[in-house]
Protein backbone atom coordinates (compact mmCIF):
# COMPACT_ATOMS: atom_id res chain seq x y z
CA UNK A 1 0.00 0.00 0.00
CA UNK A 2 1.59 3.39 -1.08
CA UNK A 3 -0.86 5.24 0.70
CA UNK A 4 -2.27 4.83 4.13
CA UNK A 5 -5.33 7.65 4.56
CA UNK A 6 -5.63 6.67 8.02
CA UNK A 7 -2.41 7.83 8.91
CA UNK A 8 -2.43 11.52 6.93
CA UNK A 9 -0.92 14.18 8.69
CA UNK A 10 -0.16 17.89 7.64
CA UNK A 11 3.32 16.70 5.95
CA UNK A 12 1.55 13.90 3.76
CA UNK A 13 -0.67 17.19 2.36
CA UNK A 14 2.49 19.43 2.19
CA UNK A 15 3.54 16.85 0.19
CA UNK A 16 0.82 16.45 -2.26
CA UNK A 17 0.63 20.31 -2.76
CA UNK A 18 4.14 21.14 -3.37
CA UNK A 19 4.06 17.87 -5.73
CA UNK A 20 1.48 19.90 -7.79
CA UNK A 21 3.03 22.84 -7.96
CA UNK A 22 6.14 21.03 -9.07
CA UNK A 23 4.16 19.71 -12.18
CA UNK A 24 3.71 23.19 -13.21
CA UNK A 25 6.61 24.42 -15.27
CA UNK A 26 7.51 27.18 -12.55
CA UNK A 27 9.47 24.74 -10.46
CA UNK A 28 12.47 22.96 -12.16
CA UNK A 29 13.89 19.74 -11.36
CA UNK A 30 16.87 20.60 -9.32
CA UNK A 31 14.78 23.08 -7.22
CA UNK A 32 12.02 20.17 -6.76
CA UNK A 33 15.11 17.88 -5.22
CA UNK A 34 15.61 20.88 -3.03
CA UNK A 35 12.75 21.53 -1.93
CA UNK A 36 12.32 17.83 -0.79
CA UNK A 37 15.33 17.79 1.17
CA UNK A 38 14.21 20.58 3.13
CA UNK A 39 11.45 19.86 3.96
CA UNK A 40 12.75 16.44 5.25
CA UNK A 41 15.58 18.20 7.05
CA UNK A 42 12.78 20.28 8.90
CA UNK A 43 10.94 16.83 9.85
CA UNK A 44 7.80 17.53 7.08
CA UNK A 45 8.33 13.99 5.96
CA UNK A 46 5.14 12.08 4.66
CA UNK A 47 3.92 9.36 7.24
CA UNK A 48 0.86 7.70 5.35
CA UNK A 49 3.35 8.12 2.01
CA UNK A 50 5.73 5.09 0.56
CA UNK A 51 7.94 7.21 -0.79
CA UNK A 52 10.18 4.70 -1.72
CA UNK A 53 7.31 2.96 -3.88
CA UNK A 54 5.41 5.96 -4.96
CA UNK A 55 9.33 7.51 -6.75
CA UNK A 56 9.60 4.28 -8.16
CA UNK A 57 6.07 4.13 -9.77
CA UNK A 58 6.21 7.72 -11.25
CA UNK A 59 9.89 7.39 -12.37
CA UNK A 60 8.81 4.32 -14.50
CA UNK A 61 5.93 5.84 -15.86
CA UNK A 62 7.44 9.13 -16.40
CA UNK A 63 10.26 7.08 -18.20
CA UNK A 64 8.14 5.31 -20.30
CA UNK A 65 6.12 8.57 -21.44
CA UNK A 66 9.01 9.98 -22.79
CA UNK A 67 9.15 6.99 -25.31
CA UNK A 68 6.60 8.91 -26.92
CA UNK A 69 9.21 11.43 -27.87
CA UNK A 70 11.95 9.32 -29.07
CA UNK A 71 12.35 8.60 -32.49
CA UNK A 72 13.66 4.90 -33.39
CA UNK A 73 16.20 6.23 -35.93
CA UNK A 74 17.94 8.26 -33.18
CA UNK A 75 17.34 5.46 -30.56
CA UNK A 76 19.43 2.99 -33.07
CA UNK A 77 22.34 5.23 -34.21
CA UNK A 78 22.74 6.76 -30.24
CA UNK A 79 22.69 2.78 -28.76
CA UNK A 80 24.86 1.58 -31.86
CA UNK A 81 27.44 4.36 -31.84
CA UNK A 82 27.47 3.98 -27.60
CA UNK A 83 27.76 0.29 -27.64
CA UNK A 84 31.56 -0.10 -27.08
CA UNK A 85 31.26 2.89 -24.47
CA UNK A 86 28.44 1.40 -22.30
CA UNK A 87 30.51 -2.19 -22.37
CA UNK A 88 33.97 -0.63 -21.49
CA UNK A 89 32.27 2.02 -18.87
CA UNK A 90 30.51 -1.13 -16.66
CA UNK A 91 33.76 -3.29 -17.40
CA UNK A 92 36.03 -0.92 -16.05
CA UNK A 93 34.18 0.44 -12.84
CA UNK A 94 33.63 -3.01 -11.51
CA UNK A 95 36.96 -3.70 -12.04
CA UNK A 96 38.07 -0.59 -10.85
CA UNK A 97 35.80 -1.02 -8.02
CA UNK A 98 37.09 -4.35 -7.04
CA UNK A 99 40.62 -2.94 -6.25
CA UNK A 100 39.56 -0.11 -4.29
CA UNK A 101 37.43 -2.12 -2.25
CA UNK A 102 40.13 -4.10 -1.45
CA UNK A 103 42.88 -0.99 -1.30
CA UNK A 104 40.48 0.92 1.28
CA UNK A 105 39.41 -2.60 3.21
CA UNK A 106 35.82 -1.84 2.50
CA UNK A 107 33.05 -5.19 2.88
CA UNK A 108 33.45 -7.00 0.12
CA UNK A 109 29.31 -6.72 -0.78
CA UNK A 110 29.00 -3.56 0.16
CA UNK A 111 32.04 -2.04 -2.27
CA UNK A 112 30.77 -4.68 -5.00
CA UNK A 113 26.91 -2.71 -4.56
CA UNK A 114 28.74 0.61 -4.33
CA UNK A 115 30.90 -0.75 -7.66
CA UNK A 116 27.79 -1.94 -9.57
CA UNK A 117 25.46 1.22 -8.69
CA UNK A 118 28.05 3.63 -10.22
CA UNK A 119 28.51 0.72 -13.42
CA UNK A 120 25.18 0.67 -14.54
CA UNK A 121 22.37 3.16 -12.87
CA UNK A 122 22.25 3.23 -9.79
CA UNK A 123 19.65 2.02 -7.19
CA UNK A 124 18.21 0.14 -9.58
CA UNK A 125 21.11 -1.74 -9.89
CA UNK A 126 21.88 -2.13 -6.24
CA UNK A 127 18.23 -3.17 -5.52
CA UNK A 128 18.34 -5.62 -8.43
CA UNK A 129 21.31 -7.00 -7.51
CA UNK A 130 21.70 -7.21 -3.80
CA UNK A 131 18.98 -10.39 -3.92
CA UNK A 132 21.81 -12.09 -6.48
CA UNK A 133 24.09 -11.99 -3.80
CA UNK A 134 22.01 -12.27 -0.78
CA UNK A 135 23.19 -8.84 0.58
CA UNK A 136 22.30 -7.79 4.14
CA UNK A 137 19.96 -5.09 4.81
CA UNK A 138 23.08 -2.77 6.15
CA UNK A 139 25.48 -3.62 3.47
CA UNK A 140 21.97 -1.88 0.66
CA UNK A 141 21.48 0.76 2.66
CA UNK A 142 25.11 2.16 3.01
CA UNK A 143 25.43 1.43 -1.08
CA UNK A 144 22.12 3.21 -1.58
CA UNK A 145 23.09 6.11 0.43
CA UNK A 146 26.49 6.54 -0.93
CA UNK A 147 25.57 6.14 -4.42
CA UNK A 148 22.13 8.85 -3.95
CA UNK A 149 24.46 11.44 -2.24
CA UNK A 150 26.66 11.08 -5.25
CA UNK A 151 23.72 11.09 -7.56
CA UNK A 152 22.35 14.21 -6.15
CA UNK A 153 25.35 15.85 -6.90
CA UNK A 154 25.64 14.74 -10.19
CA UNK A 155 22.27 16.37 -11.11
CA UNK A 156 23.36 19.83 -10.53
CA UNK A 157 27.01 19.68 -10.90
CA UNK A 158 26.95 18.14 -14.62
CA UNK A 159 24.83 20.64 -16.53
CA UNK A 160 27.87 23.52 -15.27
CA UNK A 161 30.19 21.24 -16.24
CA UNK A 162 28.71 20.87 -19.40
CA UNK A 163 28.63 24.13 -20.68
CA UNK A 164 32.13 24.55 -19.01
CA UNK A 165 33.24 21.84 -21.68
CA UNK A 166 31.15 23.28 -24.05
CA UNK A 167 30.10 19.84 -25.12
CA UNK A 168 27.48 19.52 -27.45
CA UNK A 169 24.03 18.12 -26.68
CA UNK A 170 24.52 15.29 -27.99
CA UNK A 171 28.21 15.06 -26.52
CA UNK A 172 26.02 15.65 -23.36
CA UNK A 173 23.84 13.29 -23.59
CA UNK A 174 26.04 10.78 -24.10
CA UNK A 175 28.77 11.81 -20.88
CA UNK A 176 25.38 11.93 -18.51
CA UNK A 177 24.04 8.89 -19.82
CA UNK A 178 27.29 6.78 -18.48
CA UNK A 179 29.00 9.17 -15.68
CA UNK A 180 25.69 9.69 -13.46
CA UNK A 181 24.09 7.15 -11.64
CA UNK A 182 20.17 6.80 -11.51
CA UNK A 183 17.89 7.25 -14.15
CA UNK A 184 16.46 10.40 -12.61
CA UNK A 185 19.20 12.24 -12.54
CA UNK A 186 20.26 11.38 -15.95
CA UNK A 187 17.12 12.66 -17.32
CA UNK A 188 16.82 15.70 -15.27
CA UNK A 189 20.42 16.93 -15.67
CA UNK A 190 19.56 16.10 -19.37
CA UNK A 191 16.38 18.11 -19.18
CA UNK A 192 18.23 20.88 -17.97
CA UNK A 193 21.08 21.08 -21.27
CA UNK A 194 18.51 20.65 -23.76
CA UNK A 195 15.81 18.54 -25.80
CA UNK A 196 18.32 16.37 -27.44
CA UNK A 197 20.78 15.87 -25.06
CA UNK A 198 17.09 14.35 -23.25
CA UNK A 199 16.74 12.11 -26.38
CA UNK A 200 20.60 11.24 -26.27
CA UNK A 201 20.74 10.53 -22.55
CA UNK A 202 17.42 8.50 -21.98
CA UNK A 203 17.56 5.82 -24.95
CA UNK A 204 21.63 5.48 -24.11
CA UNK A 205 21.10 5.54 -20.34
CA UNK A 206 18.15 2.89 -21.12
CA UNK A 207 20.87 0.76 -23.12
CA UNK A 208 23.15 0.59 -20.35
CA UNK A 209 20.22 -0.22 -17.84
CA UNK A 210 19.33 -3.56 -20.03
CA UNK A 211 23.13 -4.45 -18.40
CA UNK A 212 21.41 -5.17 -14.94
CA UNK A 213 20.57 -8.65 -16.24
CA UNK A 214 23.78 -10.46 -16.80
CA UNK A 215 25.40 -8.11 -14.37
CA UNK A 216 22.69 -9.97 -11.73
CA UNK A 217 23.32 -13.14 -13.17
CA UNK A 218 27.21 -12.78 -13.37
CA UNK A 219 27.33 -11.35 -10.00
CA UNK A 220 25.36 -14.36 -8.29
CA UNK A 221 28.25 -16.81 -9.69
CA UNK A 222 30.91 -14.78 -8.37
CA UNK A 223 29.72 -14.47 -4.87
CA UNK A 224 28.33 -18.23 -5.33
CA UNK A 225 24.63 -18.05 -4.10
CA UNK A 226 23.11 -20.01 -7.75
CA UNK A 227 19.68 -19.14 -6.00
CA UNK A 228 20.08 -15.39 -6.55
CA UNK A 229 17.24 -13.64 -7.86
CA UNK A 230 17.09 -10.02 -9.91
CA UNK A 231 14.48 -7.36 -10.39
CA UNK A 232 13.87 -7.09 -14.54
CA UNK A 233 13.25 -3.62 -15.18
CA UNK A 234 9.87 -4.24 -16.86
CA UNK A 235 9.32 -0.28 -17.60
CA UNK A 236 11.91 -0.76 -20.53
CA UNK A 237 9.73 -3.01 -22.19
CA UNK A 238 6.96 -0.36 -21.88
CA UNK A 239 9.45 2.09 -23.00
CA UNK A 240 10.10 0.73 -26.05
CA UNK A 241 6.37 0.47 -27.10
CA UNK A 242 5.82 3.29 -26.20
CA UNK A 243 8.79 4.24 -28.97
CA UNK A 244 7.46 1.97 -31.52
CA UNK A 245 3.84 3.46 -31.28
CA UNK A 246 4.84 6.96 -31.81
CA UNK A 247 6.97 5.87 -34.92
CA UNK A 248 4.29 3.42 -36.64
CA UNK A 249 1.33 4.87 -35.22
CA UNK A 250 2.04 8.41 -36.36
CA UNK A 251 -1.48 10.07 -36.89
CA UNK A 252 -1.67 10.84 -33.30
CA UNK A 253 1.40 12.64 -33.18
CA UNK A 254 0.02 15.76 -31.23
CA UNK A 255 -1.26 13.03 -28.36
CA UNK A 256 2.46 11.84 -28.24
CA UNK A 257 4.09 15.00 -27.74
CA UNK A 258 1.55 16.16 -24.99
CA UNK A 259 2.48 12.55 -23.60
CA UNK A 260 6.08 13.28 -23.73
CA UNK A 261 6.03 16.94 -22.34
CA UNK A 262 3.68 15.45 -19.48
CA UNK A 263 6.26 13.19 -18.39
CA UNK A 264 9.04 15.59 -18.29
CA UNK A 265 7.23 17.72 -15.77
CA UNK A 266 6.22 13.94 -13.80
CA UNK A 267 10.12 13.72 -13.72
CA UNK A 268 10.07 16.83 -11.61
CA UNK A 269 8.05 15.06 -9.14
CA UNK A 270 9.84 12.43 -9.12
CA UNK A 271 13.27 14.24 -7.77
CA UNK A 272 11.26 15.89 -5.44
CA UNK A 273 10.46 13.06 -3.68
CA UNK A 274 13.95 11.68 -4.21
CA UNK A 275 14.99 15.03 -1.95
CA UNK A 276 13.79 13.56 1.19
CA UNK A 277 15.74 11.27 1.39
CA UNK A 278 19.26 13.42 0.68
CA UNK A 279 19.06 14.49 4.68
CA UNK A 280 22.30 14.83 6.89
CA UNK A 281 21.23 11.62 8.53
CA UNK A 282 22.04 9.52 5.46
CA UNK A 283 24.78 11.62 4.47
CA UNK A 284 26.18 10.78 8.02
CA UNK A 285 25.18 7.21 7.39
CA UNK A 286 27.42 6.13 4.63
CA UNK A 287 31.09 6.50 6.06
CA UNK A 288 34.30 7.74 5.01
CA UNK A 289 35.51 4.66 3.32
CA UNK A 290 32.18 4.12 1.13
CA UNK A 291 32.13 7.66 0.23
CA UNK A 292 35.63 7.47 -0.61
CA UNK A 293 35.13 4.53 -3.29
CA UNK A 294 31.84 5.89 -4.69
CA UNK A 295 33.68 9.20 -5.06
CA UNK A 296 37.23 7.69 -6.60
CA UNK A 297 34.86 5.30 -9.05
CA UNK A 298 32.75 8.34 -10.08
CA UNK A 299 35.50 10.74 -10.84
CA UNK A 300 37.30 7.77 -13.01
CA UNK A 301 34.53 6.93 -14.62
CA UNK A 302 33.48 10.58 -15.52
CA UNK A 303 37.10 11.68 -16.51
CA UNK A 304 37.33 8.72 -18.68
CA UNK A 305 34.33 8.39 -20.48
CA UNK A 306 34.26 12.58 -20.82
CA UNK A 307 37.93 12.17 -22.69
CA UNK A 308 36.86 9.24 -24.89
CA UNK A 309 33.51 11.15 -25.87
CA UNK A 310 35.55 14.41 -26.84
CA UNK A 311 37.59 12.65 -28.93
CA UNK A 312 35.34 10.37 -30.91
CA UNK A 313 31.55 11.59 -30.28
Amino acid sequence: MQINLKQFQAADLLCIAIALLVLSPWVNGPAALVIGACLASFGFTPKAINIGAVTKRLLAISVVGLGFGISIDQAIEYTQNGFGLIVGSILFTLILGTIVTKLLGIERKTGYLISVGTAICGGSAIAAVSPAIKASSKQISLALATVFILNACGLFLFPVLGHLFDLSQSQFGYWAAIAIHDTSSVVGAAAAYGDEALTVATTVKLARALWIIPVALLSAVYFKEKDGKFSFPYFIVFYILAMLVSNYVPMFNSLYQGLFSISKQLLGVCLFLIGYGLTAKNMQSTGIKPLLLGVSLWISIASASLLIILAYY
